[in-house]
């Protein structure tokens, strides 16, 4: 009877976390890579992660890419960016809830080249997105731009 119990509880704990990764998934989601060629990377909890089109990336995540490398992402809002080459960056914050008023994009370009096109946080509010080099804080009032960053 005991492991008739120690098995129903293993079963319970299973189903509960699958449960938890998969909404965590779909709500903590900030968007998906659209495209991704050569060596592109997803640096997640320390770990590189080969990226493919239609993968989630999330809040925190890192991204890389080597010397024939680019990565493309599609955030919840439509903002779109795109690294090239050499490039290693951070999705540092994400938040677009716009029903209860909470926004908000920091993207840290540590070194290589990328393109932002604006999607629905800044042209709801300008002011919440920020894009960061280890020069420079770039804050965003156009829909487009594209930006260098050397080590």
């Amino acid at each position: 009877m005991t492991a008739f119990r120690l098995s129903v509880v293993i079963v319970a704990l299973v189903l509960a976390s699958t449960v938890t990764a998969s909404a965590q998934e779909t709500s903590a989601a900030a968007g998906r890579i659209k495209i991704a060629s050569g060596s592109a990377f997803v640096v997640r909890q320390n770990a590189l992660l080969p990226a493919q089109a239609g993968d989630v990336v999330f809040e925190n995540d890192g991204l890389k890419t080597g010397a024939d490398g680019r990565l493309g992402i599609t955030l919840k809002d439509d903002t779109r960016v795109s690294l090239g080459p050499d490039s290693e960056a951070r999705i540092d914050r994400f938040v677009y809830v716009p029903s209860e008023g909470r926004l908000g994009f920091v993207f840290k370009l540590a070194r290589g080249v990328a393109a932002y096109v604006s999607g629905q946080i800044a042209k709801l509010s300008p002011d919440a997105i920020r894009l960061e080099t280890p020069a420079a804080i770039v804050g965003v009032r156009g829909t487009s731009l594209a930006i260098r960053a050397e080590p």
